[in-house]
């Protein structure tokens, strides 16, 4: 299963680790993935989403259909 959040899209970044010796190597920043289920009223069903913890508190705040449409509209 890919690190990918299912509600933005978001995925794991690229960088540099540098140690005190200034070695350089290769490292992933991952994100806070969580599995959360959503109930959708319209449908009446519950939906399992993997989503970021800042996606979760942003669905929490606006609600899911208006989430997807301002999502949608980028």
């Amino acid at each position: 299963m890919s690190r990918v959040c299912e509600l933005t899209g978001k995925k794991p970044v690229f960088g540099r680790s540098i140690s005190h010796a200034h070695n350089v190597s290769n490292r992933r920043f991952l994100l806070n993935l969580q599995k959360k289920r959503i109930w959708l009223e319209d449908e009446g069903r519950w939906v399992t989403v993997r989503a970021t913890a800042k996606a979760l508190k942003t669905l929490d705040k606006k609600g899911y259909k208006a989430m997807m449409k301002e999502l949608n509209g980028k």
